[in-house]
């Protein structure tokens, strides 16, 4: 959850809550503690969830805009049948010989240039991020860390001071580095330039504090930044600057990955880049706990001949079991072709809206992952924002928020969301802007 969510989230003394969730809430708040957030100013009580969509206690259905974990869909029947037979079969570690991982390690690496050619399984992304920096280190010899200013990588310690979106509760590592998100903004004479410069600046930053730096890390997406989609091919510079000063590139791919852009598989691939290593989480299991690390062999060479690793459900057989499954369904519903067209038709009816709606600013996406500033007056506003996607949410329509202010819809459906569910979707954001 980014500081931009937080905006939209769960305020008891001004819910409309029923008498059964309000009674949820009292349970979750006695269970639970006070770190935990629920989403939107009246909270959704959810019984169960098929393709895009998710259905309420009372049976009611609300369309999924927001959900890249169900990448494939709610509760998707391949992927159900592929777990509930792995595991009344065998569930077991990565410590034993199975064929289910090699299999699916193999299968994955298919998708990676050559380079990358080794891969190590964790149960999320924020542990395949942790096991990252942990090899950056052994590799570099260094512990500098870059990311955006509003980014998030996880929830491990080391992760979440790399995580400048989860709030002030974090403060960033002595090792961290926050540099601007690359966008005109911020960077007026050229992002590739600004941006890999930026990157320059922060290791000499670094070596004045007698720190050497280990890594770049970005999501290729730029998600909690308020969704950067280009120019193309600016990351080759950011990669290229961070290698020049001893560093690695690590790409985080948790929420860009697996089909979500439209154009590739994974994100970097829209900027001509191979990257160091690369992590993925959340859609790689359709919400099984599986996730991991894909990189360069002489990356990982030092760090191998002196630890070992293991991760007791980290590839286990009914993880890689469930991660094929999610693969072929991508391929098999051609759903890198449909996250480009429907994604396509979701940004043209933003266009259309925008035409009649001032509160529009400015569009951007890429596939099934789309943005949109909401103005008040002429400029961009959080509270307007928050207004949106509770009233969308008050019409049985999810989505969230991004961005460093949390003025942005962040709009990021399950993968088969169609033609039909992106004009839903339009004609009720209509409706809630005529408001």
């Amino acid at each position: 959850m980014t500081r931009g969510t937080m905006v939209n989230a769960f305020d008891r003394a001004t819910a409309q809550l029923s008498p059964a969730d309000d009674a949820l809430v009292s349970r979750r708040e006695a269970a639970l503690g006070p770190a935990y957030r629920l989403f939107y100013e009246t909270p959704v009580h959810l019984v169960r969830g098929e393709g895009v969509w998710l259905y309420d206690a009372d049976g009611n259905p609300w369309l999924d805009c927001y959900n890249n974990v169900a990448s494939v869909g709610h509760c998707h029947p391949r992927v159900v049948e592929a777990m509930a037979k792995q595991a009344s079969t065998l569930a077991t570690h990565t410590r034993y010989l199975h064929e289910g991982i090699l299999d699916y390690a193999e299968r994955l690496l298919g998708y990676f240039p050559p380079a990358l050619s080794h891969v190590m399984f964790t149960c999320t992304g924020s542990e395949a991020n942790d096991l990252a920096y942990r090899i950056a280190r052994a590799a570099t010899g260094g512990t500098g860390v870059i990311v955006t200013s509003n980014a998030y990588h996880g929830v491990t310690l080391a992760t979440a001071e790399m995580s400048m979106s989860i709030g002030p509760a974090v403060a960033p590592g002595a090792n961290v580095f926050p540099v601007p998100a690359p966008t005109l903004a911020n960077y007026p004479g050229g992002v590739a330039a600004g941006f890999s410069q930026a990157i320059r600046d922060a290791c000499a930053k670094m070596r004045e504090q007698g720190i050497r730096p280990a890594m770049l890390i970005v999501d290729t997406i730029f998600s909690s930044d308020g969704l950067i989609t280009g120019p193309e091919g600016f990351l080759k510079d950011a990669a290229d600057a961070i290698r020049a000063e001893g560093g690695l590139f690590l790409a985080d791919e948790v929420q860009p990955g697996f089909a979500r852009t439209g154009a590739a598989m994974w994100g970097f691939q829209r900027h001509g880049v191979v990257p160091d290593m690369v992590s993925m989480g959340k859609p790689m299991g359709n919400g099984y706990p599986v996730a991991a690390l894909v990189m360069r062999p002489e990356v990982i060479a030092d760090f191998g001949a002196k630890a070992r690793y293991f991760n007791t459900y980290g590839g286990n057989a009914v993880a890689a079991a469930v991660a094929g499954a999610v693969l072929s369904v991508i391929e098999d519903e051609r759903l890198l072709d449909n996250a480009r067209a429907s994604g396509a038709a979701l940004l043209a009816g933003l266009d259309d809206l925008a035409t009649k709606h001032p509160a529009l600013g400015e569009r951007r996406g890429a596939g099934l992952f789309v943005a949109v500033d909401i103005l008040e007056d002429g400029q961009p506003s959080a509270e307007a924002a928050a207004r949106v996607v509770n009233r969308l949410r008050d019409a049985r329509v999810l989505i969230s928020a991004s961005g460093a202010k949390g003025d942005a819809l962040k709009i990021r459906p399950p993968l088969p969301f169609g033609a039909d569910h992106a004009e839903r979707f339009i004609e009720t954001l209509d409706k809630v802007l005529a408001q």
